[in-house]
């Protein structure tokens, strides 16, 4: 009588093959955990540079005042939020801002510094211990904000600085991963007098930290 041959896995096998895959899945996430984080990184980077250039570029083609606010109050921490500033009707007072949209970074990045950024910033605007850190033209260091006006500039708006003659408002803003590599971490700057805008990207000169124009 023929023998009935069985098909199939066994149990030990099905285990064994389980456990593979199981141990697989673990490296590969593992390994792809720091692309992942630089990848975050690239895009909070990213979406800072684009939304600054845009809104100069729309204040420039539409002619009006527009607003770029980095942690607006009554927002998540990393929300970017850009608004318009309708012009005044006569000589009357300026209408409220009217919020025109609202971007994110990822939720692992901040706007944030780190113990070890070289005290000579981007563009020479402040220390590299604030975060945000527009109003280094003048008095107002530390503002979350900027102006973009028609003429491509950036300033303080209506508002002005106090004590301060100087309408311009440069500064920086840093983005970077708290739990990643101090090397990843990112800047961007703003000129105020031309509202020229640039990328900077943390490198090594000699062993010591330094900002390295993108």
């Amino acid at each position: 009588m023929a023998s009935r041959k069985q098909f199939g896995f066994s149990l030990l096998e099905l285990m064994i093959t389980v456990s593979l895959m199981l141990v697989i899945a673990g490296v590969t996430f593992v390994w792809l955990q720091p692309l992942l984080a630089d990848s975050h990184l690239n895009s909070g980077y990213d979406t800072t540079l684009m939304v600054l250039r845009n809104t100069r570029n729309l204040a420039i083609t539409q002619g009006h005042e527009y607003y770029v606010n980095f942690n607006p109050v009554g927002f998540p921490a990393g929300t970017i939020q850009v608004e318009y500033q309708a012009p005044a009707v006569g000589v009357g007072a300026l209408p409220p801002l009217q919020q025109v949209r609202t971007y994110t970074i990822p939720s692992d990045i901040t706007f944030g510094v780190r113990a070890g950024f070289p005290a000579n910033a981007p563009d020479g605007f402040g220390a590299g211990i604030v975060a945000i850190d527009f109003g280094e033209s003048s008095n107002c260091a530390g503002l979350n904000y900027v102006v973009f006006m028609p003429d491509g500039s950036s300033q303080f708006g209506p508002n002005g600085c106090a004590g301060s003659a100087n309408p311009y408002n440069s500064g920086v803003i840093y983005i970077t991963n708290p739990g990643g590599p101090i090397y990843s971490s990112r800047a961007v700057s703003v000129w105020g007098a031309t509202g020229r805008i640039r990328g900077w990207r943390l490198g090594q000169q000699a062993g010591n930290p330094i900002w390295v124009q993108q």
